[in-house]
């Protein structure tokens, strides 16, 4: 699809690593190297942070106002919606994802510049008058330099969803896009040119994690660190950010239980649950890996769980029937494959488990469901991030709020019930940064995006995502007589 290295984007242009490094780029499907990414390390990075620190301080982006700045997030998009094909396209052949699924993270990419060129425009300040005597009020200022470190599942959506808010609020950013899936991220540099971004204001830098990712995280001239990943290494973030006292927002790992009462709407459950944890291939942070459902229709719901698991199409991602396409890279499968190993042994397999008929080559695998899985099961408790769902009944209310709780992650939870007091009562019960109730994963973008415990540290989503971005200072001024105490006098 691509044969031409990859390279990175510094102050404007497009530059290969001052080591000549690089390293291969494989598609998911034939494991066939389509190119070579220039491998950045702490040299490229200090390059794209110096680069960046002058944008922010020397140049135009940071003293436009927020209607010129929206203008231009605008043109980005629709920059995006013009590439909308080419860009589903990269996406499905470098990560695995099918070809449908990829069409739609292109446009809710565009949405995100569309949004946050609305959100700063309509966003307004707070003022106070204290006794008559003084006018409080807050100014919102860019923090600088921001880093951002995005993840290879729906690598674009995640970048623009990190790229939007940062540049709306006036900050230069440097993006280390993930290494195993870097073809779509190509793109960005001429979207940005083309909308008008200044030199200097959008840096890239290509990268393995534990050189570029983490010589950005450590450069003490970015005060903002945005990460999106595992929880393992978000700890690792945080640990060497705490040297110079960074702001970090980091979207972690999950575990999320969907939690099925006996009186729900099971067709409606069920279509949740599949779609919650076979689309996007199941490698998403808010899959509904953990399936709790209430006793009296326990049976009946695994075994139509299992039917509708091996009935959904597992094939070529750049096949439009395909449901679920190839996992992003060898390493990933294996890792996935062990875990339905372990699984074998500690639950009982009732689809999938083993690579399709009629594909064997590629890093597939059938949509696999366990059942009968017990909460200090290693699948039960651990993210497996693949198209692998474990079933567990319940008995009582008490009972369910406490398998969702089992596990040391909180992003999401879902919740099926006809008895709308007790959806509310539950979803206030279960440790999660996100709840739905009756509800598959359909979000706002003004909502909070994040999680709780080891699912990550902070909020994204509206408001929240261009605070982040930003300093926040209060001014105090007296507008009458406002003595002071006379110490000393």
């Amino acid at each position: 699809m691509i044969t031409d290295e990859l390279l990175h984007h510094i102050d404007g242009k497009d530059v290969p690593s001052v080591s000549g490094a690089t390293f291969g780029v494989s598609d998911p499907v034939t494991g066939t190297e389509y190119a070579r990414c220039a491998a950045g390390q702490a040299e490229d990075i200090a390059l794209a942070v110096a680069a960046a620190r002058r944008a922010f301080t020397d140049g135009p982006w940071t003293g436009l106002s927020a209607r010129e700045r929206a203008t231009v997030l605008v043109r980005i998009a629709d920059a995006i919606e013009d590439r909308a094909d080419t860009l589903a396209r990269m996406e499905s052949h470098d990560t695995g994802l099918p070809i449908t699924q990829a069409k739609g993270q292109a446009h809710r990419a565009a949405e995100n510049f569309r949004y946050f060129a609305d959100v700063i425009v309509a966003q307004h300040e707070d003022a106070f008058l204290v006794g008559g005597k003084q006018v409080n009020y807050v100014v919102r200022q860019p923090a600088g330099v921001a880093g951002l470190i995005t993840p290879w599942n729906t690598p674009f959506m995640l970048e623009t969803w990190k790229l939007a808010p940062s540049l709306a609020a006036g900050c230069a950013v440097v993006l280390k896009p993930a290494e195993w899936s870097p073809l779509s991220a190509s793109l960005l540099p001429e979207v940005m040119a083309e909308a008008g971004v200044p030199a200097g204001v959008f840096n890239m830098v290509h990268g393995i994690g534990e050189e570029a990712g983490a010589a950005l995280v450590a450069h003490p001239d970015v005060p903002r660190l945005s990460f999106t990943g595992e929880s393992g290494t978000g700890q690792i973030i945080m640990r060497t950010a705490a040297a110079h006292l960074k702001e970090v927002s980091m979207e972690l790992g999950g575990k999320s239980p969907c939690v099925v009462f006996a009186d729900a709407d099971l067709d409606r459950a069920l279509d949740a649950a599949v779609f919650g944890v076979f689309s996007l291939n199941g490698e998403r942070c808010t899959a509904s890996s953990r399936v709790l459902v209430e006793r009296p229709v326990y049976e009946e719901f695994v075994a139509r769980l299992a039917a509708r698991a091996d009935a959904v199409k597992v094939g070529p991602p750049s096949d439009p029937a395909t449901e679920v396409g190839a996992l992003i890279h060898p390493e990933h499968h294996a890792r996935v494959m062990e875990y339905v190993e372990i699984g074998r042994a500690e639950a009982r397999l009732v689809a999938g488990g083993t690579r399709p008929d009629g594909l064997p080559g590629g890093t597939f695998l059938r949509p696999t469901v366990f059942a009968d899985v017990a909460p200090d099961a290693r699948i039960f408790q651990e993210e497996i991030f693949g198209p692998v769902v474990c079933v567990t009944p319940f008995d009582t209310e008490a009972e369910a709020v406490t398998l969702a709780n089992a596990t040391k992650y909180g992003l999401a939870a879902y919740v099926w019930t006809a008895d709308l007091s007790r959806g509310h009562r539950v979803a206030r019960a279960i440790d999660a940064g996100m709840v739905w109730v009756n509800s598959h994963n359909v979000r706002d973008l003004r909502t909070p995006f994040g999680g709780i415990k080891a699912s990550g540290v902070g909020r994204e989503g509206g408001p929240h995502s261009v605070d982040f971005y930003s300093d926040l200072r209060a001014i105090h001024v007296a507008v009458d007589d406002l003595t002071p105490p006379r110490f000393g006098a």
